[in-house]
C-alpha cells in the first residue's frame, strides 16, 4: 500500500468546519463522543470497528464508561490525509 497525500492546513481546516465537534490535536483529528450507556459506548466501538476494518483505516479508541474518545491520523503518510476525513465522516453517520 502506497502513502496517501498529506492534507494542506487549508484542506485540514475545510473538513474540520463540516465534522461538527472534531478538532485537529497536531497531526491527528479528534472527537468525544457521549453515549447513553457503557453498552451504547461499546456498540459504538463495534460499528466504528466494520467500518475501520472495511477502510482498512484503523482510529485509535479511548473508552471511559459513556464516553469514546476517537482519533484518527494516517501513521504511514505521517500526518492528516484523506482517509481520515473520509473515515471521520463515516463515523458521524453511523453516530
Amino acid at each position: 500500500m502506497g502513502r496517501t497525500p498529506l492534507l494542506s492546513e487549508a484542506e485540514v481546516g475545510s473538513a474540520l468546519a463540516a465534522l461538527p465537534g472534531w478538532t485537529r490535536k497536531d497531526a491527528e483529528i479528534e472527537k468525544t463522543f457521549e453515549c447513553a450507556s457503557f453498552a451504547d459506548a461499546i456498540a459504538f466501538v463495534v460499528r466504528i470497528g466494520f467500518l475501520a476494518e472495511t477502510a482498512d483505516h484503523h482510529p485509535d479508541l479511548d473508552v471511559r464508561w459513556r464516553k469514546l474518545r476517537v482519533a484518527l491520523t494516517t501513521h504511514d503518510s505521517g500526518g492528516l490525509t484523506a482517509d481520515d476525513v473520509g473515515l471521520a465522516q463515516q463515523i458521524e453517520a453511523v453516530a
